[in-house]
């Protein structure tokens, strides 16, 4: 159902957007807010933690704290400036139109409810629940009542997204001639393009037989030739991958995002690059964020702490043995090659789930940050914005196969970070395109 041309409206908001953002109310302009009581229960259970999920339970009860009084149970009370008012609803009988489909026995149900009422009162205002459960914005719709996902942090066109690379065909020869000439570079100024390249931004450029491989650095105002590398005996396979290890190993491009597809070797060239150039960095930390299936805690699994976390990092594993394969091979290129087992054993590679790096330092660390797809975009940002003196941040992630029951490819933190930071000196993105894992992998990928 269609949102109205009705100009006041009023927004019934769900626990789980208060989870995703404590500072949501903030965002509904001059409209009125409506916390359902039942919410206030539900955040009770979060508030106490380290988890960003009781991080946003305290933050909103404290900010509604600072609202309180009569009003905030009556008519409302001022959210701010040019804002509408925000206003707790007590429970009421459930209706009974609701009573003949839903029981009243489900929270979700009493939100539901809520609405449902507020709707039947003020029948010329558009009443609209807002979650990011999509199975109760189907109930919602199903009893006429408007409802849609929160998506103040949404990427808003997915097609447009920044890719991190562009293909120039029919490029000016005699640039291309340049960029194999000392100093291996050329003046942007002297190259059209439209539009005009971002900071960091990678470039295949042909003409005819013609090729070379580039990215702009913005401080020099000169598109760098970019070569393939051997890193840690590694050696990419095609031009994403080349891009994505030269970002990799730039220390002056202190935040890379890396996108794609399962076997495009996201992970693989992340862990290759940080041993690759370990000496400049005091630690190496690889994380990932833990998505229990079924929502469960890892209190429900046996075991102690790390048996409990083996399943969530064995693909890092996996990827640290195709490095160790492919060290047996290394020759002139690498003389010394990292021996991983030796740095996991002396802490210089620190393999552990995202929530364990709290109260860690960030300072001289490549941090890796794998499938990031499956983080908010308030975790993106506390773990970039804790990045110390010295630090290079990577996430990588696929922002299409979404693990969390909440987010999805317009609404995680990869999708938001890639979409806010694009065209900022110090950050760079390459999305691989190509997989590289086997001929039956990319079939399955593309086809299945």
């Amino acid at each position: 159902m269609e949102p109205s041309k009705k100009s006041r409206k009023i927004f019934v908001i769900d626990t789980n957007v208060i989870l995703h953002d404590s500072a949501c109310i903030t965002h509904f302009h001059e409209h009125d807010v409506v916390i359902p009581i039942t919410v206030l229960e539900e955040l009770d259970q979060f508030k106490k933690g380290t988890e960003t999920l009781s991080y946003h339970a305290r933050e909103f009860l404290r900010a509604l704290d600072n609202l309180s009084g009569d009003g905030l149970f009556n008519a409302g009370k001022k959210i701010g400036p040019d804002q509408g008012l925000i206003s707790i609803k007590l429970e009421k009988p459930f209706h009974d139109d609701l009573l003949k489909n839903f029981t009243a026995q489900k929270r979700d149900h009493h939100i539901l409810n809520i609405a449902y009422h507020l709707s039947k009162e003020n029948p010329a205002i558009d009443v609209i629940l807002v979650t990011k459960d999509v199975n109760l914005r189907i109930k919602a719709k199903s009893i006429g009542i408007l409802a849609q996902d929160y998506q103040s942090d949404h990427v808003k066109d997915l097609s447009m997204i920044y890719k991190g690379r562009r293909v120039e065909e029919h490029f000016d020869g005699n640039v291309i001639d340049a960029m194999y000439q000392a100093p291996y570079e050329v003046d942007a100024a002297t190259v059209t393009l439209n539009p005009a390249l971002f900071p960091n931004e990678f470039l295949i450029m042909r003409n005819g037989r013609k090729s070379a491989l580039g990215y702009y650095n913005a401080g020099t105002g000169r598109i760098k030739r970019v070569d393939k590398q051997t890193v840690n005996g590694i050696t990419p396979k095609n031009a994403e991958q080349i891009f994505a290890l030269s970002a990799l190993m730039n220390d002056d491009i202190r935040l890379v995002t890396i996108s794609g597809k399962a076997g495009t070797g996201k992970t693989l060239l992340a862990l290759a690059a940080a041993l690759g150039c370990r000496q400049r960095y005091r630690q190496i930390y690889f994380a990932r964020p833990v998505v229990p299936l079924s929502n469960k805690d890892l209190g429900y699994l046996p075991g102690d702490v790390q048996s409990k976390l083996d399943p969530y990092m064995q693909p890092l594993h996996d990827n640290l043995s195709v490095l160790e394969q492919h060290q047996q091979a290394i020759g002139n290129g690498d003389a010394k090659p990292a021996r991983v087992r030796e740095l996991i054993d002396n802490e210089k590679l620190v393999i552990t789930p995202l929530s364990y790096i709290r109260g860690r330092s960030l300072v001289k660390v490549y941090f890796i940050i794998d499938e990031s797809q499956n983080l908010t975009p308030h975790e993106v940002k506390t773990i970039i914005t804790r990045a110390g003196e010295g630090t290079k941040v990577i996430l990588t992630g696929d922002i299409f196969q979404i693990d969390h029951p909440y987010l999805d490819s317009r609404s995680n933190g990869l999708s938001y970070l890639i979409e806010k930071m694009q065209g900022q000196p110090l950050y760079a993105h390459i999305n691989l395109e190509k997989g590289e894992r086997s001929e039956l992998a990319e079939l399955a990928s593309n086809l299945l």
